[in-house]
Formats: structure tokens, C-alpha cells, sequence
């Protein structure tokens, strides 16, 4: 029997009412509230094929832009399948072969690099609101405002759930 991969499908824009519609023809689609973000389930041998897949079979009908493992795989990585332009990919082989790596792995170094700058910035931005609150307020309260904030959350959140 071959396994199911849950796929996000991350869009250009909001795809239209009659896109989705077309789209979902024989694969079933579950759209977010602005249209922008869809999960499909795809049988598959593998993630990736998974991914290719389903990149053939709606790239014509929908605006992606990402498609990617809802989660990890064995190996605890998330897959993600990236359409290049025609100059994009060029640059990425010649990249790769000044480097004497495959295309993949470059863009996966690069894909990498980017997210740990970004998860590094936002720490950054964090810190830097906390140090403007703590030059206002005692770690006390701040921790007690953050404590309220996080424990009003998790309670809609389970509140709302069926």
C-alpha cells in the first residue's frame, strides 16, 4: 500500500473561488481563510514524489509558489519542492558545479542559512523589546504580563475547540 504525505501548498496570491474549484477535481484540497495557504493528502512512494506529483498535477490550475511536507520526514527533515525560473536554476547549477555539489544541496545550504537569519533576527527584535520593557517594568511584571497573555491564549484555544 503506498503511504499518503500531507503537502502544503503555499500560493502566489489568493487563489479564486473558480481555481479552487478546478483544482480540486480528484485531489481533494482544504484552503485557509484567505486562500493563500491549501493541505492536500497525495500517495506517494516517498515525500518528494509526493510533492512532484502534486506540483504536475495543479501547477497549471493554481498560483504556487512552495510546496512542502506538512511533516518531517524519517529523517526529520521537511521536504520542499521550490519551481526555479529558467535563470534562477541556471545560476544555482553553475553555483553548484563551482562548488562540486549538486543543485539541491546548495539551494538546502541556502535555504538553511536563510531561515537560521531569520530565527536570529527575530530573537534579536525579541531581546530588544524585552530590554525597552524591563527599562519600564520589573522582570516581575513583565513575566506575570507574559504568564496572563499566554495563559488567555491556550484557554480560547482549548475553548473554542470541539
Amino acid at each position: 500500500m503506498t503511504p499518503h504525505h500531507a503537502v502544503e501548498i503555499t500560493l502566489t496570491r489568493p487563489a479564486t473561488h473558480g481555481e479552487l474549484s478546478a483544482a480540486s477535481d480528484g485531489v481533494p484540497l482544504a484552503a485557509n481563510a484567505d486562500r493563500t495557504r491549501l493541505m492536500a493528502l497525495h500517495s506517494a512512494r516517498h515525500p518528494g514524489g509526493a510533492l512532484h506529483a502534486l506540483r504536475r498535477r495543479l501547477g497549471t490550475r493554481l498560483p504556487i509558489d512552495v510546496l512542502t511536507t506538512h511533516y518531517p520526514d524519517r529523517h526529520g527533515q521537511v521536504v520542499i519542492n521550490i519551481a526555479l525560473s529558467q535563470d534562477a536554476d541556471q545560476a544555482l547549477r553553475q553555483d553548484a558545479a563551482a562548488v562540486g555539489q549538486r543543485p539541491q544541496d546548495v539551494l538546502r545550504q541556502r535555504v538553511s542559512a536563510g531561515v537560521a537569519r531569520d530565527q536570529q533576527e527575530r530573537a534579536r527584535r525579541l531581546e530588544k523589546r524585552l530590554e525597552s520593557l524591563l527599562a519600564r517594568h520589573t522582570p516581575e511584571e513583565v513575566l506575570a504580563c507574559a504568564a496572563g497573555l499566554l495563559h488567555g491564549r491556550q484557554h480560547r484555544r482549548t475553548s473554542t475547540a470541539p
